[in-house]
């Protein structure tokens, strides 16, 4: 399944070339097509999906378009991202447009989210917080959200081995727009059982 999800990747990068150089990144077993770090398409499981937007709404009206679905936790999430059928494969140009439009609108919502805040200005996040993120290659809310706290943490943990669940708590958080004490019990409890279960040395107070 990698192979036939990397020869896609190499597909459009090709046939999309025009857009830029684009990029891929590993993301929940699939992969981002990104140009600029702004993030248009994803590849599952050898197929490629845009990022539906305005612009594409009667496309994937009258082609009635597969969404892509992954999943997140144990649950199946659907995400904004229309296949591209072998029809659309055929149909160089009005892929080229379509993938256009969902560049786009992936640089606009990339602009507006810059323009409200930082990563560290959502609950519980420090300065030093966000750049673990920065450097794990998370940075911005909508990733941090793709991946949610346990998959987050991981990625920071792997370039900070002291980290503690204390942050775990302060992901979560953050996610949810609440302060990591008000995490509700039933989350905190799934927090505790899942660090719990990792060969991590034990949480105490000091950990940050």
């Amino acid at each position: 399944m990698k192979k036939i999800s990397y020869e896609r990747i190499y597909k459009s990068q090709e046939y999309l070339s025009s857009l830029g150089d684009i990029h891929h990144r590993a993301l929940f077993g699939g992969y981002t097509l990104a140009v600029n770090e702004a993030v248009f398409a994803m590849v599952s499981e050898g197929e490629l999906y845009l990022r539906a937007c305005e612009e594409s709404a009667q496309y994937c009206v009258k082609h009635n378009s597969a969404y892509l679905e992954l999943v997140k936790r144990g649950r199946p999430v659907l995400l904004n991202y229309y296949r591209v059928d072998e029809g659309l494969w055929q149909d160089r140009e009005k892929l080229l447009q379509l993938s256009s439009f969902a560049l786009e609108a992936a640089r606009l919502e990339r602009v507006e989210r810059d323009n409200r805040h930082r990563l560290k200005d959502l609950p519980n996040l420090t300065f030093q917080i966000e750049v673990l993120l920065y450097e794990a290659g998370i940075t911005s809310e909508t990733m941090l959200r793709m991946l949610g706290a346990e998959e987050s943490w991981l990625k920071i943990r792997a370039k900070n081995k002291h980290l503690g669940i204390k942050v775990l708590f302060a992901l979560a958080g953050a996610i949810e727009g609440l302060h990591e004490a008000a995490l509700p019990t039933a989350r905190r409890r799934e927090l505790n059982e899942w660090f719990n279960a990792l060969s991590v040395k034990p949480y105490n107070h000091s950990d940050k």
